[in-house]
């Protein structure tokens, strides 16, 4: 499995979680870049995601849905902040309404996603940070953690496409 490390961090309201693929920078990189091959691991495996907007841009908005086993959608947005091709980008993660529309009462985390080459592998980085414990405490509540795991480890099985 590509997740190595889970870090939860109270004091600076943040999971970190470490992957390492047996692919290089570039390869991992693309799985952003194109929002038909970062649909097939965005989310847990009975959450497909489906993404309708990839500005993969400073400024860009990009938006998504995951739809569970029993049809229902759950939105969320990002607002992309910076782009460093191939070694990382970072973004402001929201969960939103069915039209896109952000829901202030959930958390709001900003992301930094990081890319290094280990001898042709990626160790990949993937920093969130919430406003508030509490607001890092209720995701770690709804699944965030798990589901961020599972959907790193999905893909091992896109590199073999």
């Amino acid at each position: 499995m590509p997740v190595i490390d889970v870090t939860k961090n109270l004091d600076d309201r943040s999971i970190t979680i470490t992957a390492e693929f047996d692919a290089p920078v570039e390869r991992i990189w693309q799985i952003y870049a194109d929002p038909r091959q970062l649909e097939k691991i965005w989310g847990p495996t009975e959450y497909p995601a489906t993404f309708v907007d990839h500005e993969f841009a400073p400024g860009g908005r990009v938006t998504y849905h995951m739809t569970s086993p029993e049809g229902e959608k759950y939105a969320g947005y990002w607002i992309v902040d910076t782009v460093d091709k191939p070694t990382g980008f970072t973004f402001r993660d929201g969960f939103a309404t069915e039209d896109f529309t952000p829901i202030d009462s959930l958390p709001l985390s900003r992301n930094a996603y990081s890319f290094a080459d280990k001898d042709g592998r990626t160790v990949a980085t993937y920093v969130s940070t919430y406003e508030t414990v509490d607001a890092l405490e209720k995701v770690i509540e709804m699944g965030v953690e798990e589901g961020a795991a599972q959907s790193l480890n999905q893909i091992d099985g896109l590199l073999t496409i």
